[in-house]
């Protein structure tokens, strides 16, 4: 392996500049950092990860928590693109990714005591966390560093990364309501998770600015599970909405298996609209009217910012939110009775 005295006269700096480019010195000008690592990457030259550690206090590993049950880590197709946005990131800035899956209670108390807690770890990035869980209070007490995927309402001091879930979830309804419906339901996410109160908030504000009155009887709170939509839509359909807004694409294909068992048709019967814009939503039959969420630099977002905080580059806190746009498709038509408006209103 090379020295870092032959990486210093190729890059014709000294050996401490060296040392620093690769622990990530502020002291050094932009020029030659790339130079020095220009050499590094041609020799393909592998810092030692214990020395490093040593002299710079950090182990240049983030952690990824996603308190979620196992089986819908891997089948919902939002969180591949989530991490993978996280670890590209991650790798952009040589940091390492550690992902951690485990249920409340005791597990995550024992994971915080063996990983976060001991220093293993620089900071955290955590996705799809309940309002009020007990991990950010201890975080915060602990002084670690860490972003949240996910708005959090409750400590202004809090760092996070979230999607404009309600802007985008008015746009969808009221995009449902310029098209004549008035009957419009709604499967929400779970509403102890921000994602899925805030869409949720944001389908009742449409109404509200367009003089429709809420009913509660055309609301059914889902799990962001396709199976769970559908019982959810099962429990809507005698309420005989004309639309329906779900929460999350993958709620949406639960929604639709629902409404076809029913014998009624898509759109012509029930309009539908999801949230998320994943790429299987464009080859549903019909292709799926949906919110796009920037899913991936959400997660991208997230890692820089943390690796920001870690090493000073920003001050906290630090609450970025993502645009949303509605994507229009061929699951969205204006009703049997349009009523008094139309889609121009």
């Amino acid at each position: 392996m090379p020295t870092l005295q032959e990486i210093a006269k190729l890059a014709g700096v000294s050996r401490s500049t060296v040392s620093r480019v690769i622990n990530n010195h502020p002291n050094v000008s932009p020029e030659v950092r790339e130079r020095v690592w220009k050499v590094i990457r041609e020799l393909d030259y592998q810092p030692h990860a214990a020395a490093r550690s040593l002299a710079t206090r950090r182990t240049q590993v983030l952690g990824l928590i996603i308190p979620q049950a196992v089986t819908i880590l891997f089948t919902d197709p939002f969180f591949p693109l989530l991490i993978r946005g996280i670890a590209d990131a991650c790798n952009a800035r040589r940091y390492h990714l550690m992902l951690s899956l485990f249920s409340p209670g005791d597990e995550q108390r024992e994971l915080y005591s063996r990983f976060i807690r001991s220093g293993h770890l620089d900071g955290v990035i955590i996705s799809s966390t309940v309002i009020d869980d007990p991990l950010i209070p201890r975080l915060l007490k602990d002084k670690i560093p860490f972003v949240l995927v996910g708005r959090y309402p409750h400590d202004p001091q809090v760092n996070y990364v979230d999607a404009d879930n309600r802007a985008g979830a008015q746009m969808a309804v009221d995009y449902l309501i310029r098209l004549g419906h008035r009957r419009i339901a709604t499967i929400t996410g779970p509403l102890n998770m921000i994602a899925g109160l805030d869409r949720y908030e944001g389908y009742k504000t449409a109404l509200t600015n367009r003089g429709i009155s809420f009913d509660e009887n055309l609301v059914a709170e889902g799990d962001f599970t396709e199976e769970g939509a559908y019982q959810a839509m099962q429990t809507l359909l005698p309420q005989k909405p004309t639309a329906v807004f779900v929460a999350s694409d993958t709620m949406a294909m639960g929604a639709i298996k629902a409404i076809r068992e029913a014998g009624l048709r898509i759109p012509e019967d029930i309009s539908v609209v999801g949230f998320d814009d994943l790429q299987s939503s464009s080859f549903t039959a019909p292709p799926l009217t949906t919110v796009r969420q920037p899913v991936y630099q959400l997660g991208s977002t997230a890692a820089s910012l943390l690796i920001d905080l870690i090493e000073g580059k920003s001050e906290p806190p630090q609450h970025i939110i993502l645009p949303t746009e509605l994507v229009i498709r061929e699951s969205c038509a204006s009703p049997k009775n349009p009523g008094i408006h139309s889609a121009g209103d």
